[in-house]
């Protein structure tokens, strides 16, 4: 059970979208918890009573889905009733999507689906709440990325491709948005212990790629969940962003930060290739059962 502080007078506003479950969830307790009054979507209605029963009075539930603008329209309206002068202190980018599958086998729609609520959410969200962030005090915009924004992962092409994406549109508003002094950090976070690692992936039939569920198993999933951080790690670390009189432009959540972020960027592309090849069985000489007939 989460206890909530109120000694502290609420000043700061912030919008966190995707606070149902995992890290937009532990980022709402995170900020409720140090005083922040928190806008947070969800795109179910039972989804915004449970956070009502379990959040104080400074939590409001917004129901949209980060792809329908009209939907956020009305969301705008609702922030904007209640905002005081000083507008927005931070709008957190979180809500995302993460299904895996080679690119040669993924139905077209998955990979639209990826780059409509990674992307062009992140796009949407931030151009209807810009408007409040441009205030006195200018607010922060925090962009959940991931390591696989620059490190692409087979069978996590889509969402590493709509990850690129978030770090470029991210660049770009940052280096835009300094005429009105809002900054943009983002968060490129490497394995979280969240509920994504218990769905298991698509079945592709006469697929010459091992099955999802047979990589996880080369990669020894229990042992990869064990080195995960907990989603209040990236919480922390986004709190701080929006605190920060001049954040960094982008904070890296990784356990095993050598292994897993710092390394493979060093090393040549094709080495990369095989190390990644060699720990996912995708070499050719082990990949020959799963060629078509």
């Amino acid at each position: 059970m989460v206890v909530f502080s109120h000694s502290v007078k609420i000043m700061n506003h912030v919008v966190v979208t995707g606070v149902s479950s995992g890290i937009g969830q532990a980022v709402a307790v995170e900020l409720l918890s140090r005083g922040y009054s928190v806008f947070g979507s969800v795109r179910k209605e039972e989804d915004a009573g449970q956070l009502i029963s379990d959040f104080p009075s400074s939590f409001t539930p917004m129901l949209f889905d980060v792809t329908d603008n009209e939907q956020i329209k009305r969301a705008v309206q609702q922030v904007s009733a209640e905002l005081s002068r000083d507008g927005l202190h931070g709008l957190v980018n979180n809500a995302g999507i993460s299904l895996p599958g080679p690119l040669s086998e993924i139905q077209h729609s998955m990979m639209q689906r990826h780059l409509d609520v990674n992307v062009m959410g992140v796009f949407n969200v931030t151009r209807a709440f810009l408007p409040f962030l441009q205030g006195k005090s200018p607010g922060k915009i925090v962009n959940m990325s991931s390591t696989s924004g620059r490190i692409a992962l087979p069978m996590m092409g889509a969402y590493a491709a709509s990850k690129h994406a978030v770090e470029a549109i991210s660049d770009a508003w940052r280096r835009e948005l300094m005429l009105f002094g809002v900054d943009v950090s983002v968060v490129q976070a490497g394995p979280i212990r969240t509920p994504i690692w218990d769905k298991a992936g698509e079945t592709y039939n006469e697929c010459p790629y091992p099955t999802y569920s047979e990589v996880i198993d080369r990669i020894d999933l229990e042992e990869f969940k064990q080195h995960a951080l907990p989603p209040e790690h990236v919480a922390r670390v986004i709190r701080k962003a929006i605190e920060a009189k001049i954040p960094k432009t982008r904070y890296v959540v990784c356990s095993e930060r050598l292994k897993y972020w710092t390394l493979p960027r060093l090393l040549p592309d094709r080495w990369l290739d095989r190390l990644i090849a060699n720990t996912m069985g995708l070499c050719k000489t082990e990949s020959k059962r799963h060629v078509r007939n």
